[in-house]
């Protein structure tokens, strides 16, 4: 798969602690979600279709994912 993210508008978590170490996340085009390091921005990304994205966050947010 080649993702374009040339107009993706990438942000971290309102969590951050403002450290250059984040992950950063942008929403894209057919509700996927592309996920990569903040310390390469030009570098490899991972995308996540709507539901993975979905089932990962509850994860962390129940705490099964640390």
């Amino acid at each position: 798969m080649n993702d374009d993210f040339s107009g993706a508008r990438w942000f971290k978590s309102t969590h951050s602690g403002g450290t250059q170490e984040c992950v950063e996340i942008a929403h894209l085009d057919g509700g996927s979600v592309g996920v990569r390091d903040s310390k390469n921005p030009t570098g490899p990304a991972l995308v996540f279709a709507p539901g993975e994205w979905d089932a990962f966050t509850a994860k962390v947010a129940s705490g099964e994912i640390a």
